[in-house]
């Protein structure tokens, strides 16, 4: 493998890695205690009283004070006095429960969606679950999640259903909450008002416990994020590492909480001032993934407030049909490479989508996906094996310049450059090709891990593409192995590394080697190892592909350099363009004044004395 070749080579992998390894809350309970009848534990577990009459007079002062309580009770409103019930909506895709103590979804199951154990798949599930607003009554003492409430519920005959719960406070106070659910889909129209109670804004609180789907618990959370975009159309996110605390000063249009596949994010049609968000992923709990919990203003218009509440899939397509940006939260590319995302979003996405409506097979959408890929590519493949080709041809004179100056580096580089530019050799004809193909490796290596499409799909071995396929597996912790490398081995991880090996092996011997630089011939042969333990637990799509990818370039660089690069031929057009007056490109000229320039500084610095 020549030095350009290499030097490309190595940048990818080196960005790859430091990008990997740059992306590598005590937990907090919610629960709702009742004290114990009174008189029923006094039945149950009488005081050893001195004599009988003293039992008698016990009991009959707590059935006073039961009926006393029950009493004032019944003279309160009826939004402070009831029972929870459970009131349930659905529709295709989703079944929703609300609780009518605090007017707010608990639970939600995704119809269409199964664990990875294959059972009923519940985004979230519990009272921690919850929307409260604080209202403007009792010194903020009182909140829409602490009323009790009536239930209304209506179908259109478009399908749409409605829940309008309401919650009576007395002297003319009352608070509606309605939701509606169109007769497929996962977005819920959601509106909130007052009557009888005067505000602009309303402090809430939205919090949700997310619960274990997938095959590996550690990759759910550290695929917990927080996405938000501001009402300037700004938008950020950041990983849930712990209990990760964050202010947003800027009014936010809305707030999502992503696990890997699913997604629960609320939009509000007003804004939301002051949004304090905060995370946690280290729950001992092992159904649980990540909890999160958000407080905000939310501005109130007449006082009423429609806000829209997404509880589904981490669909790129399903989430960009909103038009509000939700499509976002399916990571595609950030950070350091967030440029690759719009080569998915342009160009992987329409082509896999297209694949997919006539092939149901996702191995080979895949394998289909890579032969175009690489096809798109071909041009800069072939310039890159012609370039190897031509510093083939002419390694015999780099040779000889090499012995004609050995011991002067400056002279040989000088010498050197002048045969490239004599004979039309590029120097960096071969690593400049590599570069150009490198954000379409970076481009594969967010989209596979990130598409639920790929979510329980098996192919071949592997009964799931989202996820590692594992051949043999262990308990036993060890020591650094495990951190780096799990308790499994993947067969694509596999295949992936022993054809990479035989891809540099043959790419060895297909290019010229520079003596100068032994260690560059064995650079090739490192990678593929230090790679092994990182993509040993990345998402199987993942590694088929690279696989794949490395049977086609070892297919397509046979071909080329067997029946398309004639050899004889490049050798004679270099000795003809030798014949040529040559011209100087720009960079050349700069390389040359830089070497000319360092060879003047040398002459010039002082001598030193015997």
């Amino acid at each position: 493998m020549d030095r350009n070749s290499v030097i490309g080579f190595s940048l990818l992998v080196i960005l790859l890695i430091g990008y990997i390894y740059y992306n590598q809350y005590s937990k907090s309970q919610y629960e709702e205690q009742k004290h114990a009848d009174s008189v029923a534990s006094a039945k149950a577990h009488p005081k050893p009283l001195a004599d009988t009459s003293a039992v008698a007079d016990t009991v009959a002062q707590s059935e006073q004070e039961v009926a006393m309580n029950d009493s004032i009770a019944a003279t309160l409103p009826a939004a402070f006095r009831g029972e929870a019930q459970k009131v349930v909506m659905e529709n295709k895709d989703i079944k929703l429960e609300f609780t009518t103590k605090g007017a707010h979804p608990v639970s939600a199951l995704l119809k269409q969606y199964k664990t990875y154990e294959q059972k009923p798949l519940y985004l979230f599930d519990g009272d921690y679950n919850k929307f409260s607003a604080v209202l403007p009554i009792n010194d903020g003492a009182t909140a829409t999640g602490d009323l009790y409430y009536t239930s209304e519920t209506s179908t259109t005959e478009e399908g749409y259903q409605s829940i309008v719960f309401t919650a009576d406070l007395g002297s003319g106070k009352k608070v509606f909450l309605t939701y509606t659910l169109p007769k497929e889909g996962y977005m819920l129209q959601c509106n909130l008002q007052l009557e009888g109670m005067n505000t602009t804004a309303l402090p809430v609180t939205w919090q949700t416990q997310a619960l274990h789907t997938e095959k590996d618990l550690r990759n759910e959370r550290n695929s917990s994020q927080i996405y938000y975009k501001f009402t300037n159309d700004d938008e950020d996110y950041f990983t849930i590492n712990s209990t990760d605390k964050k202010t947003l000063e800027d009014p936010t249009r809305w707030v999502g909480f992503r696990l890997h596949f699913f997604t629960t994010a609320l939009v509000s049609e007003n804004g939301m001032d002051r949004v304090n968000i905060t995370g946690d992923t280290k729950s001992e709990d092992s159904s649980i993934v990540a909890m999160n919990s958000n407080t905000f203003e939310m501005p109130l218009k007449e006082k009423s407030a429609d806000f829209q509440w997404y509880i589904g899939p981490n669909h790129y397509n399903t989430l960009r049909s909103y038009g509000i940006g939700l499509e976002e939260m399916v990571p595609l590319g950030y950070g350091p490479m967030f440029f690759v995302k719009y080569i998915n979003k342009g160009l992987i996405i329409p082509i896999f989508n297209l694949l997919s409506k006539f092939i149901s097979n996702y191995g080979i959408i895949i394998m289909l996906l890579t032969i175009i890929i690489r096809l798109l590519l071909s041009f800069f493949t072939y310039k890159s094996y012609l370039s190897a080709a031509k510093m083939r041809v002419l390694k015999p004179e780099l040779d000889e310049l090499r012995e004609k100056f050995k011991g002067d580096q400056q002279k040989f580089g000088m010498e050197q450059m002048k045969l490239y530019r004599e004979a039309g050799v590029n120097p960096l004809g071969g690593c400049l090709p590599t570069l150009f193909q490198l954000p379409i490796l970076f481009a594969m290596f967010y989209f596979f891990p990130s598409s639920i499409e790929l979510r329980q799909e098996s192919f071949l071995w592997a009964n799931d593409l989202s996820t590692y396929d594992s051949i043999f597996s262990w308990d036993a912790q060890i020591p650094v192995l495990s951190s780096i490398y799990g308790n499994h081995i993947s067969l694509f991880t596999i295949l992936m590394t022993v054809s990479s090996l035989f891809l540099a092996l043959y790419n060895r011997n297909m290019t010229a080697q520079d003596p100068n630089n032994p260690m560059l011939k064995y650079l090739p042969f490192i990678f593929p190892f230090m790679l092994l333990g990182v993509f040993n637990k990345m998402a199987a799509a993942l590694t088929f592909y690279y696989f794949f990818s490395n049977l086609i370039s070892i297919a397509q660089q046979f071909i080329i350099q067997k029946y398309v690069i004639n050899e004889e031929a490049i050798h004679a057009k270099i000795q003809e363009n030798k014949n040529k007056p040559a011209s100087k490109s720009k960079w050349q000229e700069r390389l040359e004044e830089m070497q000319k320039a360092q060879v003047e500084r040398a002459k010039q610095q002082p001598r030193k004395k015997k």
